[in-house]
């Protein structure tokens, strides 16, 4: 499932990373990688808050329905 749509505090493991090739490695510079384990902080006004390796990251719904977990 993309990443939009996990609760609040539930841990996931991310799957796989979509989208072209420039949106990919964009995500994987912010520390999105296959295998990585990514915690959904807060969901507010379609902008997602995760924790992604030791860091709290704040991306767009359209980027993260690119994210499958």
């Amino acid at each position: 499932m993309p990443l939009s749509m996990m609760k609040c505090g539930e841990p996931g493991i991310i799957k796989k990373i979509g989208g072209r090739d420039d949106t990919r490695r964009f995500l994987e510079n912010l520390g999105f990688v296959a295998g990585g384990t990514v915690t959904v902080v807060s969901d507010i006004g379609g902008n997602v808050i995760v924790n992604v390796k030791d860091a709290r990251v704040a991306i767009g719904r359209d980027m993260a329905n690119k994210i499958l977990v």
